[in-house]
C-alpha cells in the first residue's frame, strides 16, 4: 500500500532523491522553495517524489519526479502523476512538464497522457556545467509536454 503526502518543510531533506530527477543541485534550488513537494512511499521506505509549481495562467508544472531505482518500473511515478492530476484539477488547466530528450522519459510521459508542444533547443547545454546522458544518450534539448486537466477532480491550489 502506497502513501502520497506533501511536506513543506525541511524540503532539502530529499535532495539526494531530487537529484535522480534533476542532477544539479543549483538547478534544484531554483525550484525548491517556491515549489510544492509530494513524497510517496509505501510504509516502510520512502520511494519517489515530485515538485511541482504555480506558473500562472492555471498551469501547473513538474519541475522534478524521481523514484529510486529498486522501486522502479511498479508504476509509482504514473501514481505521483494521477495523484497530482486529481488534486490540482478544477484549480489548474493544464500540467506540464519538460525532460530531456531520452528514450527512457519520453514514453513514460506519453503513456500517462501528455502530448509534446515545443523544444527548447540546447536545454540541458546551456544550463547545466556537465553533461547529462540518460541511457546512453547525451541530453541537449528538453522536450516539452503538457497536459489537460478536468475541472471535476480537486480545487487545491
Amino acid at each position: 500500500m502506497t502513501n502520497i503526502r506533501e511536506v513543506s518543510s525541511d524540503k532539502s531533506d530529499y535532495m539526494e532523491l531530487l537529484l535522480l530527477g534533476d542532477e544539479q543541485e543549483d538547478m534544484i534550488k531554483k525550484y525548491l522553495d517556491r515549489g510544492r513537494l509530494f513524497v510517496i512511499d509505501n510504509g516502510d521506505a520512502v520511494c519517489g517524489t515530485c515538485i511541482v509549481t504555480d506558473e500562472g495562467d492555471f498551469t501547473l508544472e513538474i519541475k522534478n519526479i524521481a523514484v529510486k531505482a529498486e522501486f522502479q518500473r511498479r508504476g509509482l511515478g504514473r501514481e505521483l502523476i494521477l495523484f497530482l492530476e486529481h488534486k490540482f484539477s478544477g484549480a489548474f488547466k493544464r500540467m506540464t512538464v519538460g525532460t530531456g530528450d531520452s528514450p527512457l522519459t519520453v514514453p513514460f510521459y506519453e503513456k500517462c497522457g501528455f502530448r509534446k508542444y515545443r523544444v527548447i533547443r540546447n536545454f540541458f547545454t546551456d544550463n547545466y556545467d556537465h553533461p547529462i546522458y540518460e541511457a546512453g544518450v547525451r541530453l541537449c534539448d528538453m522536450i516539452c509536454f503538457e497536459k489537460e486537466l478536468t475541472e471535476d477532480h480537486g480545487t487545491d491550489r
